[in-house]
């Protein structure tokens, strides 16, 4: 059975997450999401929601198997328990897929790292970004509208 692991933020479910999780769900048998943790995101703005809530949210999906949120101070330690097969990585994520095959490979994990497509707007309007819909909200419905 091949396992993979994807993982994000999950602030703000959109079609760009559902396209990454079901790319991902295409190199395996079973998906177990990873879902960061609030005081682990550094790179961009907090999430709004909770942990568990974002968890919940992402397991309620179809393609996703399992879902969990991520260890308090080592990003590896969920990757060790499920041992995954292949980490997919979403097509604009920030992390460098040749530092985290180095640091698997430090560990004795045996696993590829895949990139996924990209995946552009099918329609006029359709926003494939959280911190986009964000900003939207704030335009069309923030407190001097």
């Amino acid at each position: 059975m091949t396992r993979v692991v994807a993982q994000g933020t999950f602030d703000i479910i959109h079609p760009g997450h559902l396209h990454y999780l079901k790319e991902a769900k295409t190199m395996g048998e079973e998906l177990y999401v990873i879902v960061a943790r609030r005081e682990n995101v550094t790179h961009k703005k907090p999430p709004v929601l909770s942990n568990r809530q974002r968890r919940d949210v992402v397991s309620a999906l179809e393609m996703v198997d399992d879902a969990r949120v991520g260890h308090e101070s080592d990003i590896f330690v969920p990757i060790e328990d499920i041992d995954p097969d292949v980490i997919a990585l979403g097509f604009d994520q920030h992390h460098d897929a040749e530092s985290i095959q180095d640091e698997l490979r430090e560990r004795g994990i045996d696993c590829r790292v895949k990139r996924v497509s990209g995946r552009e707007p099918r329609y006029d309007g359709e926003i494939l970004s959280s911190r986009d819909i964000a900003d939207r909200i704030l335009a069309t419905r923030g407190p001097e509208k």
